[in-house]
């Protein structure tokens, strides 16, 4: 176990952020857990980094003169302070830029506010696994010093007999004199002399595969005299192939030469093994103990005097770390087959006061002078604190952090098993794709935390739920997996599934506030639906969002329908993916009209589809859906961004300037480079920024106030209009109307289509225009179709408007051609 540092001087840690409030802050939270070094100003932070090499640097992203991604770079290339682990603390809440943290190689992400405790718990981890990292890296470095002193030579071979590891750095053990460099790749013959080299390599070549051979060899050398060597070769195999070989050396020069002086020998053997780091004990040949070291004394709580004469079977119990099964001393093999032995992996040792140790052990015989068996000698080591330590980390790659449930790298290994057993033993197997709905509306709106304990909350709900023997998983975000095994009857898991979502829907009380969330589940079955994990998962996956089309709290079986429906959107998905990677996406133009002076003042840029075999056009209702869902939302809109603006320089150079309005997504808007995405497009196309407008709706626009609000503003420093889109569909609060940059409102096409026949769309539409005069904000109305709608909207007072009246969508030469025929569109 790690001895326990003195806080005050061996632990530094490094906090940088340009707010000092934030800097108070952390000082609290970090208070106790080392020295605190804190700085507003990140070149300071550099030569800080230096001075202290700190073991934690927490860092703010944005900060003046330099950011905190380029300052982690920085610390993290610069040998001096390359070891520190690097934290970002910053009120960026999107996916993405924690995935760039994460990349710039920092191990973790914490968002403000910050919460005091939480930030506390995770630096106190972090520092507890560089303790206990730093502790294993002494050990395995004590490990190697120990092999050095080892009286052994112990050596590892690439299959061409070049160096991996040996234990004579000094190469005093053959008596080999050169004044070549010895580097890591030397071949045998730099270590070990001619004759001897090619022997190891003539006998191993004579020998089974899976066989060690093993000889003896007299050296003659001028340095070493005569020396008697016991060579161990053996091959090391992975999957039957080779990588490698041992080679170790026993000098067994004293053993030939002082035949007559067993006594003198035995205190020299016992003088040895006293003093290395490994426990030994030897035994005869009836395996019963003749001795043992310190350090095995100490682990089997047996003194050497108690154990003298005893079997070693009763005094080093060895058992199956796994099975507790009592398992056989390599002692025995050892004697029986003539040959050194390892004991199996997983294997534990229990002392006689009861202590348990892994250990790591091998064994070997001893021969007399005369050849003859002269009894065996084990060598053990404690490995309990690498286990620990490996276990942990293997815990930490297959569970999910939050909730403790196996993540995705465990599912699919349980999935896997699952469905081998099905199929062997023909049964049923059904995964529930489980998602909770509108969660990130949670996370915006109760914070990260509450979301946290809401995912943790709901993981214990449904493992009560379900059966014992049923896999839960969180693959992330606010998805949970349940596959349920051995499914008899289908009808068991319509229950199951309203089960769940009636446990789902119960309220949650967390710091004595109730919460409620509603869930939509998918359905698949093997081998009804599909006969292996990523069909089932898939098709899951599409039921799932069948379910949630119909509303909440519903679940979907995967059905041939929807295997139609995914194979539909799968072809959609596939055109899109090969429109965006060869840039032949459409770009088509609808005007947007002055309803007094019947003028193109601007258009909407819209995209276009067509499947890449046929050409057929493939609807917007069809390809934007699964643009959103699957990610490529943010490609497609930056693609239709830089088009519009080139298509907008087109217009200006040739006399004809107009507005380009193109339509902004969700996760485009909410992707924190964006506005320099838009400046970049302004750029690379020469487009002045007065002729762009952006349209985002409403929805958009409430993800989070202040994030919102910051944006907005970047995008009208660059002299961009901004244009709420589909105005009154969605829920927006006129005190953030009035306190965000907004330029213009467009009324929704379904209040326009009805104002007609309906008064109280036609008072919804007036509302609206009333409310953009008052703010100062141009309107446009959407969808116009008929003489008497506009006849309506400019009675109003509605500046501008569009639809098919005026004109449907035009290519990028049909609109050139109707803004040159005197700026107007006959229909």
């Amino acid at each position: 176990m790690a001895t326990k540092r003195n806080q005050n001087v061996d632990i530094n840690i490094l906090v940088v952020d340009d707010e000092q409030t934030n800097l108070l802050i952390m000082k609290e939270a970090l208070s106790g857990l080392g020295r605190i070094i804190a700085t507003t100003d990140p070149l300071e932070a550099l030569e800080l980094s230096v001075v202290y090499q700190p073991q934690i640097t927490l860092l703010d992203i944005e900060m003046p003169k330099l950011n905190g991604l380029e300052l982690c770079k920085r610390l993290l290339d610069n040998p001096v302070t390359s070891n520190t682990s690097v934290m970002f603390i910053t009120s960026h809440n999107e996916t993405e830029m924690e995935y760039r943290s994460l990349e710039f190689g920092a191990v973790d992400y914490i968002t403000k506010p910050i919460d005091i405790r939480l930030c506390r718990l995770r630096v106190s981890n972090h520092l507890q696994l560089r303790l206990k990292s730093e502790a294993l890296s002494i050990a395995r470095g004590d490990l190697q010093d120990l092999l050095i002193q080892l009286p052994i030579f112990v050596s590892y071979w690439s299959p061409n007999w070049e160096r991996r590891f040996c234990n004579d750095y000094s190469r005093n053990w053959f008596g080999l004199v050169t004044e070549k460099e010895l580097v890591n790749n030397a071949n045998i013959d730099m270590l070990i002399p001619e004759e001897l080299a090619n022997l190891i390599k003539d006998k191993i070549a004579l020998t089974a595969v899976d066989k060690s051979t093993s000889f003896r060899f007299e050296l003659n050398t001028y340095v070493t005299g005569t020396k008697f060597l016991e060579i161990h070769v053996k091959r090391r195999l992975n999957r039957d192939k080779l990588i490698g070989y041992i080679v170790t050396a026993v000098d067994l020069t004293k053993v030939v030469m002082t035949q007559n002086a067993l006594l003198e020998e035995k205190e020299w053997l016992n003088v040895t093994l006293n003093s290395i780091g490994d426990a030994v004990i030897a035994t005869d040949t009836k395996a019963d103990i003749t001795f043992m070291n310190p350090i095995a004394e100490n682990m089997t709580g047996w003194s050497s005097s108690e154990a003298k004469g005893k079997s070693i079977k009763n005094v080093m119990t060895l058992h199956d770390a796994k099975t507790n099964v009592i398992q056989s001393n390599p002692i025995f093999s050892a004697l029986e087959q003539q040959k050194t032995v390892r004991a199996m992996l997983d294997c534990k040792l229990s002392s006689r006061d009861g202590r348990k140790f892994h250990v790591e052990n091998s064994a070997t015989p001893i021969r007399n002078a005369d050849g003859t068996l002269g009894g065996a000698i084990i060598v053990f080591h404690d490995i309990s604190e690498a286990i620990a330590m490996t276990l942990k980390m293997s815990h930490l790659a297959t569970h999910d952090q939050l909730t403790g449930l196996p993540n995705r790298v465990l599912l699919h290994e349980r999935l896997n098993s699952a469905l081998q057993v099905a199929k062997r033993k023909n049964r049923r197997l059904a995964m529930l794709m489980i998602d909770i709905n509108n969660f990130k509306y949670v996370n915006d709106t109760q914070g990260h935390h509450i979301g946290d304990r809401l995912i943790q909350e709901l993981a214990i709900r449904l493992v009560d739920h379900c059966s014992p023997d049923f896999i839960v998983a969180r693959p992330g975000g606010d998805e949970f997996i349940v596959v349920a095994t051995n499914v008899e009857k289908l009808t068991s898991l319509d229950s199951l599934a309203s089960t769940l979502q009636l446990a789902i829907n119960e309220p949650f009380y967390i710091d004595d506030k109730e919460h409620k969330i509603s869930s939509s589940i998918g359905i698949s079955v093997y081998p009804d639906d599909a006969n292996n994990e990523d069909k089932l998962q898939r098709y899951a996956d599409t039921a799932m969002y069948r379910a949630k089309k119909q509303g909440k709290n519903q679940h979907c079986f995967f059905g041939q329908d929807l295997e139609l429906e995914f194979l539909h959107r799968h072809k959609i998905e596939f055109h899109l993916r090969k429109a965006l990677e060869t840039n032949s996406l459409e770009v088509v133009f609808q005007p947007q009209y002055s309803l007094k002076k019947q003028t193109i003042v601007g258009c909407e840029a819209l995209a276009r589809l067509h499947n890449c075999d046929n050409n057929e056009a493939i609807s917007p209702i069809d390809f934007i859906p699964i643009a959103e869902e699957t990610g490529l939302i943010n490609q497609l809109g930056l693609q239709m961004l830089i088009k519009s603006c080139e298509v907008g320089k087109k217009l200006l150079d040739g006399g004809t300037p107009t507005r380009m309005s193109v339509n902004v997504a969700a996760k485009q808007f909410a992707n924190p480079h964006f506005p320099t995405q838009i400046k970049n497009a302004l750029t690379q196309t020469q487009l002045p920024s007065h002729l762009l407008q952006l349209e985002v709706t409403e929805s958009t626009l409430m993800s989070g106030y202040e994030a919102t609000k910051e944006t907005l503003l970047r995008i009208k420093e660059l002299g961009v209009s901004i244009s709420i889109d589909d105005f009154g569909t969605g829920y927006s609060s006129l005190s953030y109307l009035k306190s965000f940059p907004i330029d213009e409102i467009k009324i929704d096409r379904t209040f326009v289509r009805d104002m007609e026949k309906n008064d109280l769309s036609y008072n919804i539409v007036k509302t609206i225009v009333c409310l953009a005069k008052s703010l100062e904000l141009a309107i446009v109305a959407e969808g116009i179709e008929t003489k008497h709608e506009e006849r309506l909207l400019i009675d109003l007072g509605c500046d501008l408007g569009q639809g098919f009246m005026f004109s449907k969508p035009l290519s990028e030469s049909n609109l050139v051609t109707a803004l040159q025929s005197h700026n107007k569109v006959n229909v």
